[in-house]
C-alpha cells in the first residue's frame, strides 16, 4: 500500500558556506515540521553516529590535510556510509523526516571543485557511500564569504580556534561560493539557492515558504484533484 503524505519521510539537506547559518535554519525548520505533527531527526556531517563523529574529529582538526584532498573524500565518504545505514536510512524508513547539516554537495564542492579531486573519483567515491540516497531537496544557503567568516569568527568561543576548512584563505571560500552555485545550476530540480544575507526571520519564512510549495501544498493539490 502507498504511504499516505504525512507517513513518507524526506531527506532535506542544507548546505553553503562558513558561517551561513545552517544550524540555525535547521533548528527552525525542525520546530515548524513538529508543529505540523511529524518526526523530525536533525543530524550533520561528517557526523551523526558515534563513528562518523569520530572520522568528523580527525577531519576537522586538519590531521588528515596532509593528506590530500581525495584522502578527506574518501574518509567523508567512510563516515558517510555509517550515517546512512545507521541513521538515515532507518529513519526515513519509519517516515521521519531527516534535516542534515552537510550532505554529498559538500564534499562536491570542498573536495571536488575547490579541492581538484577528478570527476570520476568523485563518482566512484559517492557511488559506494550514497547508493540511491539522495535528498529530496538541497538548500543552499548563500552568502559573501567574507560575512560568512566573520559570523563563524564571533560564533567561537575565546579558546577556540577556527577549523580545518574555516581557516582557510578568503580565496578558498570564494571559490567554494561558486562550486555550489555551479552544482545548484547542474541540479535545480533539487537544489535551491536561498539568500541568507536577509535577517534570520526573513530567511527563515522564505525557506518556510519553499517548503510548503514543495511539498505540503503539491501534495494537497495533489489530493484534492485525485477526489
Amino acid at each position: 500500500m502507498t504511504p499516505s503524505f504525512s507517513e513518507q519521510g524526506r531527506f532535506i539537506t542544507f548546505e553553503g558556506g562558513e558561517g551561513v547559518g545552517k544550524s540555525t535554519h535547521i533548528a527552525l525548520m525542525c520546530a515548524y515540521l513538529q508543529n505540523r505533527g511529524l518526526e523530525v531527526v536533525v543530524t550533520r556531517e561528517p557526523g551523526g553516529t558515534p563513528k562518523a563523529e569520530r572520522l568528523r574529529r580527525a577531519l576537522l582538526s586538519g590531521a588528515i590535510k596532509s593528506l590530500g584532498p581525495l584522502a578527506e573524500a574518501a574518509l567523508f565518504a567512510a563516515a558517510r556510509i555509517d550515517h546512512i545505514e545507521k541513521l538515515i536510512a532507518p529513519a526515513l524508513q519509519r517516515g521521519a523526516w531527516v534535516l542534515c547539516d552537510r550532505f554529498m554537495d559538500s564534499t562536491r564542492a570542498y573536495q571536488g571543485a575547490n579541492g581538484g579531486v577528478s570527476h570520476q573519483s568523485m563518482h566512484w567515491i559517492e557511488a559506494a557511500s550514497i547508493g540511491k540516497m539522495i535528498p529530496d531537496l538541497t538548500l543552499i544557503l548563500d552568502l559573501d564569504p567574507r560575512e560568512g567568516l566573520l559570523r563563524a569568527h564571533n560564533r567561537r568561543q575565546s579558546n577556540e580556534v577556527a577549523d580545518r576548512f574555516e581557516g582557510e584563505a578568503l580565496s578558498f571560500h570564494l571559490a567554494l561560493r561558486r562550486a555550489f552555485h555551479d552544482i545548484a545550476r547542474q541540479y535545480p530540480q533539487r537544489c535551491h539557492v536561498i539568500d541568507a544575507s536577509a535577517p534570520v526571520a526573513d530567511v527563515a519564512r522564505i525557506i518556510q515558504n519553499f517548503i510548503d510549495d514543495r511539498f505540503f501544498n503539491h501534495s494537497m493539490k495533489s489530493i484534492n484533484q485525485e477526489a
